[in-house]
């Protein structure tokens, strides 16, 4: 793996950016959701029983548990936590210097305060993805506001390891679940022809995708499965073509799941994931900028090395075409596919790989770690490289811990794999999770809506006779109604409508407290409904009666001329789902009290202290305001700034630097000077570097020049001779031959 400098930034201002999403996503739905008059009130998960606050804290691990000091009650400490994210992930977008681990550490802690009491709507896998990255940022950044400097360290290859690490778990795991769950759409290759109808909110891509004909529909399982299941495996190749390819190929998928669905900032997190595939070379390669690199490898080493790559690359198609027997139909001009294999030949094939793919892990973490060590040896001077040694001694400790616990949630994909585990990994493992570090995934396990996309509906009533949908913004309903996009915004209200409609109201408990908010007309839960609630078709009176009844939806089709149907959607009326009830109907008495959904004490009186004050004065600002226009423009504004900035640091240092000396811009918005072989990698370094004093002129001006890149700067000057002294040398030895 070569100098990761850039990527590394790369990837911690687009970590910044997912953060300020999360925050003002979930920030918008808090009244609705966890409010006092919500669905699901946060202050139900916090019992202040009198234990000490410590022990309160190990229980539950949230800072909401310090709402009390300042006078808040839940719900408003809520809003604060989340404006105090937001505010924190906008100022690490714009400032590099922000981008700390101290910074993260805090972002990883809100979030996981909101976690911790978010009930049902927060447990999402998208959720414990972003709180193990988030983690992991933590070990990735630097520790600029301790140290004041941001120059390479000599452990980042390792700590950046555990993001490529979580990235093929992510993806293996999310493969092989498709194949181990038994799925009878997966297994025939049939699953992404229900796909795109059935996803929770699809796009209005969705709808001609899933027009698209049948052979093209399974072809593109078998290139999910690719991607997912082999590909990964290239994560940890050594040939780095290789792992550029694995790159392309996932941000492919990605981008094709984004285009045809929404899923908030799930896909745009694993887009980030990938950047632990990529260096500093290919980052240059895409700004068009020169790289320089001491490739001493000899004419037979390349071609060994492109020879192995086309062996590998063309093994996959091959293993592709016999694994789903691919044939070509010349006479309809289609590519025929079945699934050629038993489960039980893919689960031995699963517990042959499995272990396999830990030692793999373990590999590459090994080199990683030596590599690193070896780097800090090679420090100048004595104070540096203890300094360096100790650094790598912690973070590879910290990375070898991270990679061991993270093998728990690994392994349940295979039993034997998993039981074959050490105990202590185990009981360590179950030490920390409690804070969300480690996580299995297992995305699309099973394609649901087979028969039809079920989907909840419900009505509303004043007298009992005339009824009126509830039409929600985002989950289909009117059939009308183009399919939203709202990326990366994610409605938590119109997911959990998704999950609601694929059992019975008594297995959500959550829908019985919608219809009785409904009917108590709260406005913070008809919010979650229509941001504009004059909408709502009850804005004015709350309805006297609801029920719900269950539809089974499809999309339509073109016509027969070719011509696009006025509809989106065609349904089916199937049954009922929550039967007509009011205001002290004894059924819903019965199911508030069954679940405990009724207020046994009465809320804490709304503090008037002057931070509760400013808490609601922002929220009367955003109110009314669509989450996903107030997202964008958020990610519009900074993203501008950030490049604006770029470009007037550029315009500012390239005036003022040799011809010799290389500017890079990075997507933080600034201007960093990085040699063609970073710190990661000294002895790429050939060219001569700025002198001390305009290093300082640079930094008086920008302050984006760190301390220790100064002092090796320095140490190169006084062992570089000038390009004056070089000249007159020159003519000197001319002048020697001329006599």
């Amino acid at each position: 793996m070569g100098a990761i400098v850039l990527p590394r930034r790369m990837f911690l201002w687009c970590m910044s950016l997912v953060y300020l999403i999360a925050f003002v996503s979930l920030y918008v739905q808090i009244p609705g959701l966890y409010g006092n008059e919500g669905l699901l009130p946060a202050r139900w998960q916090l019992r202040y029983s009198g234990k000490p606050l410590s022990e309160q804290l190990l229980s539950s691990p949230t800072l909401l548990w310090f709402g009390p000091w300042l006078g808040l009650d839940t719900h408003t400490a809520m809003e604060l936590l989340c404006l105090t994210g937001a505010a924190l992930s906008l100022a690490a977008t714009l400032v590099e210097f922000l981008r700390d681990s101290v910074v993260f550490f805090c972002l990883w802690a809100l979030y996981l305060s909101m976690y911790q009491v978010g009930q049902v709507f927060l447990y999402f896998q998208w959720d414990n993805l972003l709180l193990e990255t988030g983690f992991l940022c933590i070990l990735v950044a630097p520790l600029t506001l301790i140290r004041g400097s941001r120059q390479v360290r000599e452990h980042d290859g390792v700590t950046f390891w555990l993001i490529r690490w979580l990235l093929f778990r992510l993806m293996f795991a999310s493969g092989v679940v498709k194949l181990t769950s038994r799925c009878p759409t997966w297994w025939g290759l049939t699953a992404v022809t229900y796909h795109y109808e059935t996803q929770c909110i699809p796009t209005p891509l969705a709808w001609f995708t899933h027009q698209l004909p049948v052979w093209w529909q399974k072809l593109s399982v078998v290139g999910t499965f690719v991607i997912e299941i082999p590909v990964p495996l290239l994560f940890f190749s050594p040939l780095r073509r290789l792992r550029l390819g694995a790159f392309y190929l996932q941000v492919l998928l990605q981008v094709l799941i984004i285009l045809t669905g929404n899923y908030n900032f799930f896909n745009l997190l694993t887009i980030i994931l990938c950047l632990s595939l990529l260096d500093d070379q290919h980052v240059h390669f895409w700004m068009c900028k020169a790289y320089k690199t001491s490739n001493n490898d000899s004419k037979l080493h390349s071609w060994l090395c492109y020879l192995l790559e086309l062996a590998v690359w063309s093994l996959m198609i091959v293993g592709t075409i016999i694994c789903f027997d691919l044939q070509l139909d010349k006479t309809k001009f289609t590519i025929l596919s079945r699934t050629a294999f038993t489960y039980h030949q893919f689960n031995q094939f699963l517990k042959t790989v499995t272990i396999p793919c830990v030692w793999i892990g373990v590999l590459s973490l090994t080199w990683e770690i030596v590599t690193a060590m070896f780097r800090c040896a090679c420090v100048s001077g004595f104070l540096k490289r203890f300094y360096g040694t100790v650094q790598w001694t912690v973070f590879a400790a910290a990375t070898a811990a991270m990679f061991t616990v993270s093998l728990v949630p690994f392994t349940y994909i295979e039993y034997d794999s998993h039981t074959r585990l050490w105990p202590g990994v185990r009981q360590a493992y179950d030490l920390v999770d409690r804070y969300q570090l480690v996580s299995s995934y297992g995305l699309f396990r099973r394609m649901t809506g087979v028969g039809g996309r079920p989907e909840v509906v419900i009505e509303g009533s004043n007298d009992g006779v005339t009824w009126t949908e509830i039409e929600f913004m985002y989950k289909p309903g009117n059939r009308s109604a183009s399919p939203p996009v709202v990326t990366p915004h994610q409605p938590r209200l119109d997911w959990q409508m998704w999950f609601a409609a694929l059992g019975t109201h008594t297995q959500a408990p959550w829908f019985t407290s919608l219809i009785y908010r409904l009917l108590q007309g709260k406005r913070d839960v008809i919010e979650l409904i229509q941001t504009d609630v004059s909408q709502y078709p009850f804005h004015q009176q709350p309805p006297a009666y609801l029920r719900a009844h269950r539809y089974k939806y499809w999309f339509t089709e073109p016509k027969a001329d070719g011509s696009y149907p006025q509809r989106w959607w065609r349904r089916v009326y199937d049954e009922e789902f929550y039967p007509t009830v009011h205001l002290g109907n004894s059924f819903l008495e019965s199911m508030l009290n069954q679940y405990g959904l009724k207020d046994k004490l009465p809320p804490r009186r709304m503090s008037n202290a002057a931070v509760a004050q400013a808490v609601r004065w922002v929220r009367s600002q955003v109110r009314g305001v669509p989450a996903p226009m107030l997202i964008w423009t958020l990610i519009a504004c900074s993203t501008t700034f950030c490049l604006l900035q770029g470009l007037r640091n550029r315009n500012k240092h390239t005036g003022r630097t040799p011809g010799g000396h290389k500017s890079v811009m990075t997507v933080s918005g600034h201007t960093d000077n990085v040699s063609d072989g970073s710190s990661d990698n000294p002895t790429q370094s050939d060219e001569p570097q700025a002198s001390e004093e305009e290093e300082e002129a640079g930094e008086n001006s920008e302050g984006e020049v760190e301390e220790e890149e100064e002092e090796e700067e320095e140490e190169d000057d006084n062992n570089t001779v000038s390009s004056d002294e070089q000249d007159n040398a020159a003519r000197g030895r001319r002048k020697e031959r001329k006599r």
